[in-house]
């Protein structure tokens, strides 16, 4: 009979809490409802009412290359802000930075000097950044091939004093994550010069950090070792590290150097900042955010041109949209990515001793193409934990082709990891990325409105996921 009383009883408190588990289902169902539906309005928005695509023009077209210390980066710090105004904003302010100045010069000489199988060659070649240049009559010596910096330390001062070290070890293709490829070779142009200076060479010529075989030189930033001498290095396309490779291995070669950059003294610069403060957590900050600088060459337009203005066009959509946002929506254009990293260590400083804490933040620098997703780091103690909950979102962001996945963020956000937030990095398909990385060829054209437009969106779309559900 007992038996018979708790079976009833257990049947009558099931059928009470029956219409609870589905009314509390029914909220989730209508929940992942509302955001499906506010993150196709984000998509619809930002293809068709977006001004990103107008931005890069100006910022390419009509100001152009934005070195650090340049009166272009100083027109695009002031363009830039104007826009921002416009949108309109709670908040935009400048954030002062002192940057470094560096100057190429006249157009750099790379030549094969008298060689008995090609005679006298004109390679073509640009100046690393941060490099100096060479004495006003340029600098002429026999050429030695290596492929790493382990091969410098190796030949030592026998086999490299008075020299010009040649590094020439490619990419790797089979790398399917081009940055990957990037990331395993970029040492020898960070870093080669002072490691061949230590053994006494007098110059260094450095194979493109590109996964194509083209004529087109690519810069990029250099680092020297106080502890040694400095010496110019040039770039030289993959077209040329090729036939000069398959030179040395057949001849001695000499190579002449003339190069006119100088580094000059320190110039003042800043962050663009702007932000939508929030409604319920304003001390929680979201951050996106490119660089506004570039190299000299070229306009900027991927690196990181597109990144900036993806990074505007997320609180212009959100704007438009008329959306509140629980937590600080945060928009910082930062200064002197390419060689110093100035403006980032300024903001991390000024954050930190300000006691702020960035739940978030999303970095845009690897050009404007199709986005594939995005990488995401943290401190490990978090990282676990926060990440865990962000991937409860992916079914939301699959319908635009977009994945999460562990991984970096981005340069400038780097210094904001200590707060105890997550970073994260838009990911763009990267195969085409290298044919244009510092180089000549990344110009407004060889950006696509779509393309650019989509990889705002997708960020748009994680910074109302971020703002709605926190971490």
């Amino acid at each position: 009979m007992l038996n018979k009383y708790l079976n009833v009883l257990f049947t009558l408190c099931f059928l009470l809490i029956l219409p609870l588990l589905g009314s509390s289902q029914n909220e989730k169902a209508d929940e992942k409802d509302e955001d499906a539906f506010a993150i196709r309005s984000i998509f619809d928005q930002a293809l068709t009412q977006s001004d990103a695509y107008n931005w890069l023009h100006y910022l390419t077209k009509k100001i152009g290359a934005r070195l650090s210390g340049s009166p272009q980066a100083a027109a695009a710090v002031t363009y830039t802000q104007q826009m921002l105004d416009t949108l309109p904003l709670d908040s935009v302010w400048l954030q002062a930075c002192m940057v470094p100045h560096w100057e190429r010069g006249e157009k750099e000489i790379v030549r094969v000097v008298n060689s008995t199988k090609m005679g006298s060659v004109e390679l073509h070649g640009v100046a690393l950044g941060n490099s100096i240049g060479t004495p006003f009559g340029g600098i002429t010596a026999e050429v030695v091939e290596v492929k790493n910096l382990d091969e410098v330390d190796e030949l030592g001062e026998a086999g490299i004093a008075g020299k010009i070290v040649f590094y020439n070890r490619p990419l790797d293709p089979t790398a399917i994550n081009t940055f990957q490829a990037y990331g395993g070779a970029v040492d020898q142009r960070g870093a080669g010069a002072s490691r061949a200076a230590r053994y006494g060479a007098v110059g260094v010529l450095v194979r493109s950090m590109t996964t194509g075989l083209d004529d087109v030189p690519h810069t990029g930033s250099l680092r020297y070792d106080p502890e040694y001498p400095a010496i110019p290095a040039i770039a030289i396309t993959t077209n040329d590290a090729e036939a000069l490779s398959a030179l040395v291995a057949e001849e001695p070669v000499r190579v002449y150097l003339r190069s006119g950059s100088r580094m000059l003294s320190e110039k003042p610069s800043y962050n663009v900042i702007g932000e939508i403060k929030g409604t319920e957590h304003p001390e929680e900050i979201i951050l996106v955010g490119g660089h506004l600088d570039s190299w000299d060459l070229g306009e900027g337009a991927h690196d990181d041109g597109s990144g900036c203005v993806q990074s505007m066009a997320v609180l212009q959509t959100l704007r438009q949209l008329a959306y509140r946002p629980k937590r600080t929506i945060r928009c910082v254009l930062f200064m002197n990515e390419e060689n110093g990293l100035a403006g980032g260590r300024t903001y991390w400083e000024k954050s930190n001793e300000a006691g702020e804490y960035h739940m978030a933040a999303i970095e845009s620098d690897r050009g404007g193409f199709t986005p594939r997703g995005f990488t995401c780091e943290g401190n490990d103690d978090v990282f676990k934990k926060k990440f865990r909950k962000v991937n409860r979102w992916l079914p939301l962001l699959e319908p635009y082709g977009l994945t999460l996945s562990p991984g970096g963020s981005g340069a400038d956000i780097s210094g904001l990891k200590g707060q105890g937030g997550l970073l994260f990095g838009l990911y763009p398909d990267s195969q085409r990325y290298f044919d244009y990385h510092h180089t000549d060829a990344d110009r407004f054209e060889a950006v696509n409105k779509r393309e650019l437009e989509l990889g705002a969106a997708a960020m748009t779309a994680l910074v109302y996921l971020l703002d709605k559900y926190g971490l």
